[in-house]
């Protein structure tokens, strides 16, 4: 049985209880992306885009799929004690692919701001979310959004109307629930109208030792005058694949950063669309990676400038241990007319043993005359001469060493707009470094 078959199989089984526990704008393309992962397949290596990645592997093994909406037993407002000392944030909860609606934070959120169940918000105003869903998350051109696309029941929908600004940040804990291996395909849409703000803290955890594999696809229409910050954080465990596609949608002037933090994982594959809609616009995506054991973490970006006169920044600076695996490849594609354009591209990456791998491949394609564009990859070790410096001075070697490393992934976490989760991750990442639980204090969930 090939990897697809399965899931062919599970929707020509399941499609009508699919529909049945979703809404319509949801359900009126299921069946065309459904047809479009049949005629795909899962990407091979030979695939660009998916070439340090063997999905085919991923999507193998035989999961559970909870068509049906079975409920899950969990409070997570009881479990999940977890927060950024000093950062006051809007906290929502999504159990494997279902928004948690049983108890909702007490925050009041500026009139007209809605963060909601998809599910939920398609049934009330299916025009709304019509306009939206699955525009940019295109099924005939990636296999696993169309996976995702045909599987998908719920997630969660946010929007912030013109000229509104969301002071607290909208943290949302993912959450990992199941007393069986669980696929879970997971639905983020996010609206920001002209002039809006908002700051986004996606959370991953997993509260039970299975075998999870998540598909995600998260989709974002950034306005006129716009400004967004996503930071996406993964602390999961060995034990479970993730593969989550973001695809964000610029228009003129508006501003986005777009931070992925991998800290603890089994199997992760980020890929990130970012298109330039209208002039003006800015960006600065920025990753940090830590992996170990035989973790594996992939990060492929495309920053898509369609017009003139934007700013791109990328930073993605990895730090791999043991016989871990580390890939990034990141396209800036400079079209036709898109004059004036800038663009910096960068991939730092230390490499600690002779067993880890790192595979790097930063790239630009230019068609415009008139640009500023740069990219840049550096593969290497610790200094040996700062650790023997270090050394001299009393410093034991493995703290040396730890120092060292947590230098080099500092500068990326610095680049985060919110001062509280700059100061938690750097707190975090030292635990990673030094072997301990890098898990939350306080949190049921990681006991």
């Amino acid at each position: 049985m090939t990897s697809e078959k399965q899931y062919i199989d599970l929707y020509q089984d399941q499609q009508e209880a699919l529909k049945a526990h979703s809404a319509a704008p949801l359900n009126v393309v299921r069946d065309a992306a459904f047809e479009a992962f049949r005629r795909q397949g899962f990407p091979s290596r030979k695939v660009e885009r998916y070439k340090y990645t063997d999905m085919a592997e991923l999507f193998a093994p035989d999961y559970g799929v909870n068509v049906n909406r079975l409920d899950i037993p969990v409070d997570p407002y009881e479990a999940f004690r977890c927060d950024v000392p000093n950062l006051s944030t809007s906290l929502y909860f999504i159990v494997n692919d279902a928004f948690y609606t049983k108890a909702l934070p007490q925050t009041k959120l500026p009139e007209g701001v809605i963060v909601d169940s998809l599910r939920a918000v398609a049934e009330r105003d299916p025009e709304f979310v019509s306009r939206y869903y699955a525009k940019i998350a295109k099924s005939d051109e990636d296999a696993v959004t169309a996976l995702n696309t045909m599987l998908a029941e719920d997630g969660l929908l946010v929007y912030v109307p013109k000229n509104v600004k969301v002071d607290r940040c909208i943290q949302v804990i993912n959450i990992l629930r199941a007393d069986v291996d669980l696929m879970v395909n997971r639905r983020v849409l996010i609206v920001l109208d002209e002039g809006a703000q908002a700051n986004f803290l996606f959370c991953d955890h997993a509260a039970d030792d299975r075998k999870f594999l998540t598909t995600q696809v998260i989709e974002a229409f950034v306005g006129e005058n716009a400004h967004l910050e996503l930071n996406c954080l993964e602390e999961t465990h060995e034990k479970n694949t993730r593969v989550s596609n973001v695809y964000i949608d610029q228009q003129a002037n508006s501003h986005v950063t777009h931070n992925v933090i991998t800290l603890h994982n089994g199997v992760t594959r980020n890929m990130l669309n970012l298109v330039f809609r209208g002039e003006g616009a800015e960006c600065y995506c920025n990753g940090c990676v830590i992996a170990d054991k035989h973790q594996h973490v992939d990060n492929n970006t495309l920053i898509d400038h369609q017009v003139g006169h934007c700013t791109s920044n990328e930073l993605y600076k990895y730090v791999v241990n043991d016989a871990a695996v580390g890939a990034f490849a990141g396209k800036v594609l400079v079209r036709h007319g898109a004059e004036k354009t800038t663009s910096q591209e960068t991939n730092k990456n230390l490499v600690s043993t002779k067993q880890a791998r790192m595979y790097t491949q930063p790239m630009l394609e230019i068609y415009a005359d008139d640009v500023k564009c740069s990219h840049g990859s550096t593969v290497g070790q610790l200094d040996d001469a700062a650790l023997f410096y270090m050394e001299q001075r009393g410093v034991s070697e493995q703290e040396a060493k730890l120092l060292l490393e947590f230098a080099f992934i500092d500068e990326v976490i610095d680049k985060m707009d919110l001062e509280p989760l700059r100061e938690r991750l750097h707190y975090l990442v030292e635990k990673r470094f030094r072997g301990e639980l890098n898990k939350c204090e306080g949190c049921n969930l990681c006991k």
